[in-house]
């Protein structure tokens, strides 16, 4: 009787903890387009901007939780390429130094140390102050692009695609509308 009460336990126990991931990965993978997020990665980032694999996937996306962290929203979902996770890395790490941020950015910025993205990648963000709040940002990474570089401007103000932090590793392509 009690190898039977023990065995229900620890499966009850086990079903809690299959629950608990299941929504921990449809919480990350909230932010992913519907065509790429069955086979898409999803990681936990540890306090040392380090990740464990909760999901491995079988495309090149890459979705995590930022909820609550230093400098993130309350609600806070992102994806992208498996090969931006060094950049996404450090971009939590340095936005955790609060005040110190942008002289962080800046000074890896000038010293060559700032991670680049992959060009051309995209950047998917679900964000707001709880999950019936969040808004939809897509930004696409063209590290070093500047408006001689690529036609686009560098300002918004016409209303099209244009290109925010021109001739960076932080340059990206802004998406009106989104």
């Amino acid at each position: 009787m009690k190898r039977w009460i023990l065995t229900v336990g620890v499966l009850a126990l086990s079903a809690g903890a299959f629950a608990q991931s299941s929504e921990e990965i449809d919480k990350a993978l909230s932010a992913a387009p519907a065509r790429l997020r069955d086979a898409a990665t999803v990681v936990k980032w540890k306090s040392d901007y380090t990740y464990d694999t909760v999901k491995k996937g079988t495309n090149n996306l890459v979705c995590y939780d930022r909820s609550g962290l230093p400098g993130q929203q309350a609600f806070s979902i992102e994806c992208t390429n498996l090969g931006n996770l060094p950049r996404a890395a450090q971009n939590l790490k340095f936005e955790a130094m609060g005040a110190q941020k942008q002289a962080m950015l800046d000074a890896a910025e000038k010293d060559g140390t700032r991670v680049k993205p992959e060009y051309g990648s995209v950047w998917y963000h679900l964000m707001g102050a709880d999950k019936d709040h969040a808004r939809t940002h897509m930004t696409i990474a063209v590290p070093g692009a500047t408006a001689q570089t690529t036609g686009l401007p560098e300002s918004g103000t016409k209303g099209g695609v244009w290109i925010m932090n021109a001739g960076t590793t932080t340059a990206h392509l802004m998406v009106p509308g989104e």
